[in-house]
């Protein structure tokens, strides 16, 4: 089993005091199309900070020159992530140099990089950028957001801070849904499940069919916290999940017991070892139908990549997803997990007007425009971006976040991003690897948790 956080992935009364969560991204929301975000990331500050692997690519157009030259520090290092950064880049008409690392080793190692950075980084919205702004070692960027004016009320409040200064700019979110082939469901004669018990009697149909039901995968301590949220907010309500990341509920309540009860029940329907199993790899196991359902943001259609893989558009065409069943009625299928993804400022860049200028390229259509392009796995912020060529998916997605009364950002974005990683993350691996000790498991994380102070 692994041991090591690494990547993933909304404010709310939890220590917000600009507005709730309710209010922020139902907001966002409320464009109709709008963010998504590319995985959720660990900022562990006893990582060595080494940036060792990363790349430089220099994406200069007309326009720029009189800035100079630009740094971005970029995460997207997934070959089609990393083609339609460059694509975004290049739409900017700036003269930047693209430094890329690995996505893990970005987040793993981000407490220390953010203290020299480059001009521009990318991030994420919610707790996780507010930690940072906190710290005063991103820069203030409120001018910026007075240019971005196709960007919603919803948007600019997730990108402020407790100082009601804005520090971050939103570019895409996305939701996380259960996924499956529509191929495979017209086939079996499988119906969408509606509540917990249709999903657990289709899982059961499944595996009676010699086929796993739930793709499973936990390398790096991040994918199964999605899991974890979603049945939370399904079992005790939103407001309940909100709070309990927020520090003001034990880990040991029944309430959060229930919903270890309720996750072991969907354990033997799992891939086994799902704590070394890469996201990717299970999504490929969805690809060749070994498995049924794989709960995951919808970033898992970028495993599949048509330009190395003839049979990947077919799949892509052919993957669906459905919302998260409800669990107890009293909260329906209210939540959705929708986190959001985007860019912040160096605290003191070497270019402060490049960067700027970058940041506020990057909140422009054209930009998100030309990343989707590339990759069609997300939903743009900027509410002025094309629509029209959105595919099944990406209007799914849209319509889903839409129609949520709440939205959640990820669970290591919803609280303290070092206590979900080293307690958290730590304690969803141990129930994974062993359902039996969740009692100590729980009761280990109150205990940690006495050591972290909430916002």
């Amino acid at each position: 089993m692994s041991e090591k956080y690494e990547s993933s992935p909304s404010p709310s009364e939890v220590g917000f005091s600009l507005v709730s969560r309710r209010t922020l991204l139902a907001g966002a929301a409320a464009i109709g199309g709008a963010a998504v975000l590319a995985a959720c990331g660990d900022d562990d500050s006893s990582s060595s900070g080494d940036t060792a692997g990363a790349t430089e690519t220099t994406a200069a157009a007309g326009g720029g020159g009189d800035l100079g030259e630009v740094t971005y520090g970029s995460n997207y290092s997934d070959p089609k992530d990393s083609a339609a950064i460059a694509a975004a880049v290049e739409a900017t008409g700036l003269n930047v140099k693209i430094n890329t690392v690995d996505h893990n080793s970005y987040q793993e190692n981000f407490n220390t990089y953010i203290q020299q950075p480059d001009d521009v980084v990318s991030w994420f919205a919610g707790y996780r950028m507010r930690a940072f702004a906190g710290k005063g070692v991103v820069g203030d960027i409120s001018d910026v957001w007075a240019k971005l004016t196709d960007m919603s009320e919803g948007f600019k409040n997730a990108s402020t801070a407790l100082d009601g200064k804005q520090y971050f700019v939103p570019f895409y979110f996305y939701p996380w849904a259960v996924h499956y082939r529509k191929s495979l469901f017209e086939e079996k004669g499988y119906e969408i499940p509606a509540t917990w018990d249709d999903l657990l009697a289709l899982a059961e149909k499944m595996k009676g069919d010699g086929i796993i039901p739930f793709a499973a995968a936990n390398d790096g301590g991040w994918p199964q916290m999605g899991m974890f949220d979603m049945i939370n907010m399904r079992t005790n309500g939103y407001d309940f999940h909100v709070s309990l990341m927020g520090g003001k509920e034990s880990w040991t309540d029944d309430k959060v017991k229930k919903v270890f009860s309720n996750w072991s029940s969907l354990l033997d329907y799992y891939q086994p070892d799902v704590n070394g199993r890469t996201w990717q790899d299970a999504a490929t196991a969805l690809g060749k139908k070994e498995v049924g359902m794989y709960l995951l943001g919808t970033f898992v259609t970028s495993n599949f990549d048509p330009a190395t893989d003839p049979e990947a558009q077919g799949i892509i065409d052919d993957i669906d997803f459905f919302a998260f069943p409800e669990i107890d009625p009293a909260y329906k299928q209210d939540a959705v997990e929708a986190p959001i993804d985007g860019f912040m400022m160096a605290k003191t860049p070497k270019n402060e007007a490049g960067a700027k200028a970058l940041l506020e390229a990057f909140g422009g259509a054209a930009t998100i425009d030309a990343y989707i392009g590339v990759n069609p796995a997300v939903v743009a912020a900027n509410s002025a971006a094309k629509t029209d060529g959105y595919n099944a998916l990406q209007k799914k997605s849209a319509e889903l976040v839409g129609a949520a009364k709440y939205i959640s950002q990820f669970l290591d974005r919803d609280t303290d991003p070092d206590f979900a990683a080293k307690v958290v993350g730590k304690a969803l691996q141990d129930f994974l690897a062993d359902p039996t000790t969740i009692d100590t498991v729980l009761a280990t994380v109150e205990e940690q948790k006495q050591t972290y102070t909430f916002e």
